[in-house]
């Protein structure tokens, strides 16, 4: 968070727990957050048999990728959300001709023992989340994790341990089997995640499903965590911004893909749900990947070695 950490984060999550104690600042109780970073993987990209001493959370984002754990093999993709624990070795390969982004969470608990096996169990593949809360959460983390700050810090915190407990949650319910409408909700998702260019309304996610409106608002939010209108907005909010970076569509343009007729319906829509435009979103990516180059660059000039990723 503070610039001693920066610059020592990477290296950091291969250390014992103990050891990381001493230099990182603002933290006053744990959990000791050692890593929380979106990782775009070039082309041959990949970790094999690595060894971490703390937790790690692996979500992808974008693509596809093989993730080894143990003598377990998972082919994690968009949405999967993947937990490992200290002394578990563990890979991770690319597929040659698919993307990986991915968001990396390493952390630790100090000295406090934490019953992440009542929580978890042993599983690895906690579940999908593709416009899931937790996929919010997450995103929001890594964002924090680059302000300075204390009042960063303890969101960092606070956000990391509501994202296990609802992790837990989500397994409680799929354990349990509830809600009994589970399936149906998932494809109310997928309707919506799959047509969220069109004028979408309650009375087709109705004919969708066969529930009435209420009980699809009350199920939908139950299992996602928002209603299934706040997801629709949520997909065109996650949509707009890929749009904007991998094409040349104007601001007017990608309301239209997104569903959109009115550009500044769209603006307003946009400004209000992330704090910035479109256009001011599409700059501050760019701000960040320069200052983030600059700073690795440093970083290895002066260690004299380079950081692992």
């Amino acid at each position: 968070m503070n610039e001693k950490i920066e610059v020592a984060n990477y290296q950091l999550i291969e250390w014992n727990p103990e050891d990381t104690l001493a230099i990182m600042e603002n933290y006053y109780f744990p959990p000791y957050i050692t890593l929380a970073h979106s990782f775009h993987a070039p082309a041959g990209w990949g970790i094999e048999n690595r060894i971490l001493n703390q937790y790690a959370l692996q979500y992808v984002v974008k693509g596809v990728a093989e993730y080894p754990v143990g003598e377990h093999r998972y082919l994690t993709q968009e949405g999967d959300l993947l937990f490992h624990r200290p002394g578990e070795v563990h890979s991770i390969r690319t597929i040659d001709g698919s993307p990986y982004v991915c968001i990396s969470i390493v952390f630790h608990m100090g000295l406090t023992a934490f019953p992440f096996h009542e929580l978890l169990e042993h599983k690895h593949m906690l579940g999908n989340f593709r416009g899931h809360a937790i996929e919010r959460m997450l995103t929001e983390l890594v964002h924090l994790y680059q302000q300075p700050g204390l009042p960063a810090q303890l969101q960092c915190q606070g956000l990391l341990m509501r994202i296990m407990g609802s992790m837990a949650e989500f397994q409680h319910r799929i354990e349990n089997k509830e809600p009994a409408n589970l399936a149906k909700m998932v494809l109310v998702k997928n309707h919506i995640l799959n047509h969220y260019e069109r004028d979408l309304r309650h009375q087709e996610l109705e004919r969708v499903c066969g529930l009435t409106r209420n009980t699809i608002i009350q199920g939908f939010k139950k299992i996602f965590g928002m209603s299934p209108m706040q997801y629709l907005i949520w997909v065109r909010i996650q949509k707009a911004k890929e749009l904007a970076i991998q094409t040349d569509l104007s601001v007017g343009e990608i309301a239209q893909s997104v569903g959109y007729s009115d550009v500044h319906t769209f603006g307003k829509m946009f400004k209000k749900k992330t704090g910035v435009s479109l256009t001011q979103y599409c700059s501050s990516l760019t701000t960040q990947y320069l200052n983030t180059k600059a700073r690795i660059a440093d970083n290895m000039n002066k260690d004299g070695r380079g950081l692992k990723g």
